[in-house]
């Protein structure tokens, strides 16, 4: 579903209000379970929040020598022209645990596109750098200081992609999905069902908020949770 650049920020502003747990609680309700990606996936810092449609880079594993890779930066750089405002950078790695396959630099050039985040089932470097860019929220698997030139390269870009699961060996998702990701981990919400997701989150997230300032004041949990459902 394609939306505009209104759309992706009214809807990206809406789910970071919210957060991870009840999306899921939502997405599980409605028969899918199976879009957490990976636990390993956390962000450099745990105050950060990602959300926005996918733009998706598969890596695979090309361990070449320098004399026989055939690199050619100008063609492989020009994804970034396809980078739009409000997209997270969405990253599978073929299961690499070695590289880091994004960095400082790369992150500059896609902010400077319009995306705002980057999640990577893989390895980031220039970790420091990072953490020092401002609205730049960062989750991959691990931090490396290798180099992924020589070792892996990109081999689609746009394309449906897999990440690790966490209840499912892989996450499928396409171009657009929605990604949002805090401190307890990463979701994809199939574009498809996002406004009904965000809908009755937003639901949920009103009566835990009764819930808990009744809680707080002193009233019976079983009384508040008789009356709400939720805990």
């Amino acid at each position: 579903m394609a939306r505009s650049v209104a759309e992706i920020k009214n809807r990206s502003e809406r789910l970071k209000k919210l957060y991870t747990a009840a999306v899921f609680d939502i997405m599980e309700e409605m028969g899918r379970p199976n879009q957490c990606v990976d636990l390993n996936i956390k962000p450099l810092d745990r105050g950060m929040t990602v959300a926005g449609p996918a733009f998706t880079i598969a890596i695979t594993n090309d361990p070449r020598t320098d004399d026989e890779y055939d690199f050619k930066p100008v063609a492989d750089l020009t994804f970034f022209r396809r980078m739009y405002e409000g997209c997270v950078v969405l990253i599978a790695a073929a299961g690499d645990r070695v590289a880091g396959h994004w960095g400082e630099l790369t992150s500059t050039s896609a902010k400077a596109k319009g995306a705002v985040g980057v999640v990577i089932d893989g390895g980031t470097r220039d970790g420091t750098l990072l953490m020092k860019m401002t609205d730049w929220p960062v989750f991959a698997r691990y931090l490396s200081p290798v180099e992924s030139r020589l070792r892996t390269r990109i081999s689609r870009i746009e394309e449906p992609i897999a990440l690790t699961g966490t209840l499912s060996a892989y996450v499928r998702v396409e171009p657009g999905d929605w990604v949002f990701g805090d401190m307890d981990g990463v979701l994809i919400i199939p574009d498809g069902i996002l406004d009904e997701v965000l809908a009755r989150a937003e639901e949920i997230g009103a009566l835990e908020t009764r819930t808990r300032e009744e809680v707080a004041s002193g009233i019976d949990v079983a009384d508040v949770f008789a009356k709400y459902g939720r805990l």
